[in-house]
């Protein structure tokens, strides 16, 4: 065995190798980038040939070779053996199973040996085609307790998260939480959440302070850089909780506004005010006062508020008292009575006009039909059965078409049932309180509905025809009147023992005139809705149509136009 150097483009292929399937672009990559940063770290083992030729074959390191070629070396290392009656079929065999990657601890300490020889990250990126931002996630293990670096060598590695959370606890706290934490023989797993869980710590970013170097000295409060941020932002943290609010809470009372207050959130995170005073959206007036507060995250926060004119007794002292005593009181409920009907009134503006605008898949709007006849606005009396429980018949079907995680989660199939299913429970042509009216009459035309009617040609039915209507049904069936009702009737019954009867009036389709009626009061509630909108001409007593000028709203209009 010896050491030579030789043109990579001389060397043949091994056609016994072990390793037949190609390799990945992204190793071939990696492999590249490594020979162009490092040369070949590794010489290939080749082996003269056995069959009376002078050249060499490759027998191990063929993809180091193919991208040595790829990288325009005119000569490399190479490691000669003696050639074997097999062409080094086992040799390469055995090369290739016993050869095992690097795992990530061995990778850190690599990259750590590297880094003290010189190497900066962006050149070891390079070298080694790995991200900057993998190369960092890798040094966070050198802030994790060896016990810990033990097990992450055999593969069972954290994922990123949760390796920043234990890098970022010391390593006492990091050895008490491992102490309850590390496998057992029974569960030999190792639950990283939970490791990672028992470190967490909150943090308060110094994008967050309103105090500056000197406060932050005062309290010893240390800022650490966040590595994974992005570049452009402030990263910077501490996990002294205590200290940062103290801090903040120091610099409020320092720059707290003449006639301010300093004041405190309720358990929603609503700032809390003084009793009667009333929150001011707008731009504050002269007459309006400041509230400072610390909102959940730390920042420190600034409404303003007004509080009325307060009410003098009889008798009193003017100089007593004052707006400047402020009594704090039971927080409010978040949002009132009339706060909660203005978001219903905005919410639903909304909602309409995302449906009347809104690109909407034909599935999903289906889906949306299934779930607003759940509406609990509802009440559907349902032609399908004798009980009548309106939304709660809806939810049944509604229910199918909601994942767990509350978003709409189905399959066509899910879908189509679903929507047959509450049509069924909506549409109706009994008459009683559940008849759907002319729309249940369209949808079964629609849908030929009239294939599904049962033969009328019935006792019970044909009893309830008069004596013209039963005529006439003789003569469409080609039978002969009886002097009596019931003898025709019965006439009628055996004839139609055989065939299917029904009778005109049951067919579903409406009437052209059923129709025109129809969509004439359809036009008309349009007309009067048109109407009440132009009628609503503001504040005040509403106005009646007959005290409208349209005249002079015409004459209005055509000088807005000019």
């Amino acid at each position: 065995m010896h050491l030579m150097k030789v043109d990579p483009r001389a060397l043949k292929e091994n056609p016994d190798r072990a390793r037949q399937s190609k390799s990945t672009p992204q190793a071939d990559a990696l492999l590249l980038a490594t020979i162009k940063a490092v040369g070949l770290v590794q010489p290939p083992v080749i082996a003269p040939e056995i069959d009376g030729g002078n050249g060499y074959i490759i027998d191990s390191g063929h993809r180091r070779v193919k991208q040595a070629i790829a990288a325009g070396l005119e000569e490399i290392e190479v490691l000669v053996v003696d050639a074997a009656n097999d062409n080094g079929a086992m040799r390469n065999m055995v090369e290739n199973i016993a050869r095992e990657p690097l795992n990530p601890v061995d990778q850190w300490r690599a990259i750590e040996r590297l880094v003290a020889l010189g190497w900066t990250e962006e050149a070891i990126g390079v070298a080694l085609a790995l991200a900057v931002r993998q190369i960092r996630k890798l040094r966070l293990l050198a802030n994790v307790l060896p016990a810990m670096l033990d097990r992450m060598a055999k593969g069972d590695m954290p994922n990123e998260q949760q390796l920043r959370a234990i890098a970022s606890a010391n390593l006492d706290e990091q050895r008490d939480v491992w102490k309850a934490q590390k496998p057992k023989k029974g569960d030999p797993q190792v639950s990283w959440w939970s490791v990672a869980n028992g470190l967490s710590k909150k943090r308060m970013y110094a994008r967050d302070a309103s105090f500056g170097y000197d406060l932050a000295q005062a309290y010893g409060i240390a800022w650490v850089e966040d590595l994974f941020a992005p570049a452009d932002e402030d990263s910077r943290y501490t996990t002294n909780v205590e200290a940062f609010l103290g801090a903040q809470q120091e610099w409020m009372t320092t720059n707290l506004p003449k006639r301010g207050v300093i004041t405190d959130v309720n358990n929603w995170g609503q700032v809390v005010l003084p009793p009667k005073a009333e929150r001011v959206h707008g731009k504050p007036g002269k007459s309006d006062r400041p509230a400072m507060y610390l909102d959940r995250e730390g920042k420190v926060q600034t409404v303003h508020f007004r509080l009325p004119e307060p009410k003098k007794a009889k008798g009193a002292d003017d100089a007593e008292g004052g707006d400047d005593a402020i009594v704090m009181a039971k927080p409010r409920p978040d949002v009132t009575r009339k706060g909660v009907e203005m978001i219903g009134d905005l919410r639903t503006d909304a909602l309409h006009e995302a449906l009347a605008r809104a690109p909407i898949e034909d599935d999903t709007l289906m889906a949306l039909l299934v779930l607003a006849l759940a509406g609990r606005n509802i009440s559907v009396q349902s032609g399908a059965s004798d009980d009548v429980y309106g939304f709660a018949r809806m939810e049944r079907h509604a229910v199918g078409l909601v994942g767990e995680d509350g978003k709409l989660t189905f399959d066509m199939d899910t879908l189509r049932v679903a929507a047959r299913s509450a049509l069924i429970d909506v549409l109706s042509a009994r008459e009683n309180r559940t008849n759907s009216g002319i729309v249940a009459r369209l949808s079964g035309d629609a849908i030929g509905a009239d294939g599904f009617l049962p033969t009328m040609g019935t006792e019970e039915f044909l009893s309830c025809l008069s004596r013209q209507a039963l005529e006439r049904s003789c003569k469409d069936a080609s039978v002969l009147p009886r002097a009596r009702v019931k003898d025709t009737r019965a006439a009628l019954v055996e004839h139609f023992r055989e065939a299917r009867f029904v009778h005109p009036t049951a067919l579903f389709a409406p009437t052209a005139a059923e129709v025109a009626t129809w969509r004439s009061k359809s036009a008309v509630v349009a007309d009067e809705d048109a109407t009440a909108d132009d009628a609503d001409i503001g504040s005040g007593d509403a106005a009646s149509l007959d005290d409208v000028d349209l005249d002079a709203i015409d004459e209005a209009y055509r000088v807005a136009a000019e």
